[in-house]
């Protein structure tokens, strides 16, 4: 990756995103979250090269400085969180993919989106209360936080929010899933066996 049409392109595959030129100067462009407009990857020409400014996790901040003699710290913008990486050629393009990849998913993580990669991971067959939710997601505190975000929930095809229980197995309200009973016929369906409305926690929470 060396032209700024690439990076531009790479950038533009990541869900949600626009190219923006929010500055008088135009050499500046930055693609950007939709909705919360958040820039993860800047994209601007400097001594000749393009460059490209990534957002980047602390720990990993140094190992890229260290790695490649190209990637510094960040241009015009915070060192501490951000890289610059110059593409000169001395990265591989799996390692800039790699980390204007890392830097989408710094700028799009929130407690909701945690929330929802939680869920996806209980097991078929098993449940989760709330509060193991919570853990799960790094904000053990948030068990209301995750009713909320699983009663908002955007893809229940693939957010499996029938596997989440409260604090003693008890499944949810009569309507929460499109359906009295609905909760129920489903975690039936996984093999789950539910008993007057409650799940057995030590057989089948994880």
């Amino acid at each position: 990756m060396k032209t700024r049409q690439e990076a531009i392109s790479y950038g533009l595959t990541f869900e949600n995103t626009y190219l923006d030129t929010p500055f008088k100067d135009t050499n500046w462009q930055l693609i950007r979250i939709k909705g919360s407009r958040k820039a993860f990857l800047w994209i601007y020409e400097k001594d000749g090269v393009i460059n490209l400014n990534v957002k980047v996790d602390p720990q990993w901040r140094d190992f890229w400085r260290q790695t490649y003699k190209s990637v510094v710290a960040g241009y015009h913008q915070n060192k501490e969180h951000w890289n610059t990486i110059i593409l000169d050629g001395n990265v591989p393009d799996e390692d800039v993919k790699r980390m204007i990849a890392e830097s989408y998913d710094i700028i799009t993580d929130s407690p909701t989106k945690r929330i929802y990669e939680a869920v996806k991971k209980i097991p078929k067959g098993h449940v989760a209360t709330y509060g193991r939710i919570a853990e799960m997601a790094g904000e053990p505190k948030m068990a209301r936080a995750v009713g909320n975000a699983l009663h908002k929930n955007p893809d229940p095809e693939n957010i499996p929010c029938f596997r989440v229980v409260n604090s003693k197995g008890e499944l949810s309200g009569a309507f929460a899933f499109g359906g009295e009973n609905e909760q129920a016929k489903r975690l039936m369906e996984d093999g789950v066996e539910v008993v007057e409305g409650k799940v057995d926690l030590e057989k089948y929470g994880i």
